[in-house]
């Protein structure tokens, strides 16, 4: 599997004024500019629009390469904001919200729908063992613990618990929907337990999540291995 990066971008780093007016005449201009060019239009000296349009190249908010031109001399140094330049604030909470409260007031079982949701994404994101590879309950711990932590939840597994099927637990340091989840826990809670089953069945293991006890301290939840139920068995509630 292509290990992936899960957890949102972070915000960019706010502009100053004078940068954010570079960056806007860029953006509004349909051809390169050169450092002349936009100096003239900001009024800043070269040197000064000089240094914020390479701040914004390397911000990836510009692009810079070298003037195509047909007349003799040497070329100049020009910049255009790049395509994907845009900046402002990320709603993506408030989306989270919206489709959470979309589950839970279209859907008839909202718990259910959200285990297996996480259950396809679980078999997704896990590293599949080849076809007559067997892993253990240590082995399976690992890979379910890795997967959880690209996605940010500063996963562990508890000490000394690896050796017993029956006391295995996994303990959740950090939860990257941690807002979410504490006003709808049913959904957001429900959809992790199936991403770490998805995962263990995606793998063969001999143990599955059996239960995933939230916020059992301020920061900290607690998921709950237990031996795999029998080929064709239904998974714990």
């Amino acid at each position: 599997m292509t290990e992936q990066p899960m957890t949102d971008p972070s915000p960019p780093a706010p502009l100053g004024e004078s940068r954010y007016r570079v960056l806007e005449i860029l953006r509004a201009e349909q051809q390169p500019m050169g450092v002349q060019d936009v100096a003239a239009r900001t009024d800043l000296h070269p040197n000064t629009a000089r240094f914020h349009l390479d701040g914004l190249v390397e911000a990836g908010l510009a692009t810079r390469h070298t003037e195509e031109r047909d007349q003799p001399g040497r070329p100049r140094m020009v910049y255009r904001a790049a395509a994907d330049a845009t900046s402002g604030l990320r709603s993506y909470r408030m989306l989270a919200e919206m489709l959470t409260g979309i589950v839970i007031g279209r859907l008839p079982q909202p718990e259910q729908a959200a285990i297996e949701a996480g259950e396809t994404w679980g078999r997704y994101l896990a590293d599949r063992p080849a076809p007559l590879e067997h892993l253990d309950a240590a082995e399976a711990v690992r890979r379910v613990v890795r997967v959880l932590e690209i996605i940010g939840f500063a996963p562990e597994a508890a000490p000394g618990d690896t050796a017993d099927a029956d006391q295995q637990v996994i303990r959740i340091r950090h939860c990257p929907f941690r807002e979410i989840a504490e006003q709808h826990r049913e959904v957001v809670c429900s959809l992790h337990l199936g991403l770490m089953r998805g995962v263990l069945a995606e793998v063969r293991a001999p143990i599955t999540a059996e239960r995933l006890e939230p916020f059992v301290e301020p920061s900290l939840c607690l998921a709950r291995l237990a031996p795999a139920p029998p080929a064709g068995g239904r998974q714990p509630r």
